[in-house]
């Protein structure tokens, strides 16, 4: 037991947690239909726990042509009654209407800065904040950085992106470093690449 790595206590001992722990919360994305796809689950999350949309992120994924944004942008009536008729995913009529209408803005963002990477990254100077929080109680639920964030996501039409919502959406895809100090990962991430 002795010989197991310190994690967030967060993660818990579920399996997929811990994983998504290990091999993604927090890993530095830049790939546009990546950070799409966590723009939308991060949206379809709210009110409810992360594990539950991590279980159903393979259903999701199908769903939703794999989170290709261009095709999620032509949805029509009959591909949403789809969706809002899929177990496999969140049934909620405003979080599917939010997911088609934000993949419309993605593009809209994508044509304007060439991709979604360059105008997310520009919240924290295109760097990774490393934070070193030392007890989950500490970290918090929104930052100065995700409050712009969301304004300037709900200026452009998106919906779903509160700033609690783009703050775990900035831990999620390694904006922030936000692994705990005693946690492996911690170390792992705030260490530069070596080229």
């Amino acid at each position: 037991m002795t010989n197991l790595p310190k994690r967030c206590g967060w993660c818990g001992n579920d399996p997929l947690y811990i994983a998504y722990h290990d091999e993604e919360w927090g890993v530095p994305l830049h790939d546009d239909q990546r950070l799409f796809e966590f723009l939308i689950l991060e949206g379809a999350q709210a009110g409810l726990s992360w594990l539950t949309i991590l279980k159903k992120r393979n259903n999701y994924r199908q769903a939703y042509d794999n989170f290709d944004p261009e095709t999620v942008a032509r949805y029509t009536a009959r591909k949403k009654n789809q969706l809002l008729n899929n177990a496999g995913i969140v049934r909620n009529k405003l979080k599917i209407e939010a997911s088609i209408h934000n993949a419309r803005c993605f593009l809209d963002i994508q044509e304007q800065f060439g991709s979604f990477d360059e105008y997310i990254w520009q919240f924290t100077d295109g760097k990774t904040i490393q934070n070193n929080w030392r007890s989950l109680k500490k970290i918090p639920v929104t930052t100065t950085h995700s409050d712009n964030m969301s304004r300037d996501l709900k200026q452009r039409g998106f919906k779903f992106t509160g700033s609690t919502i783009c703050y775990a959406f900035m831990q999620a895809i390694g904006m922030v470093n936000d692994h705990l100090t005693g946690c492996f990962r911690h170390r792992q991430l705030a260490e530069p690449k070596r080229k």
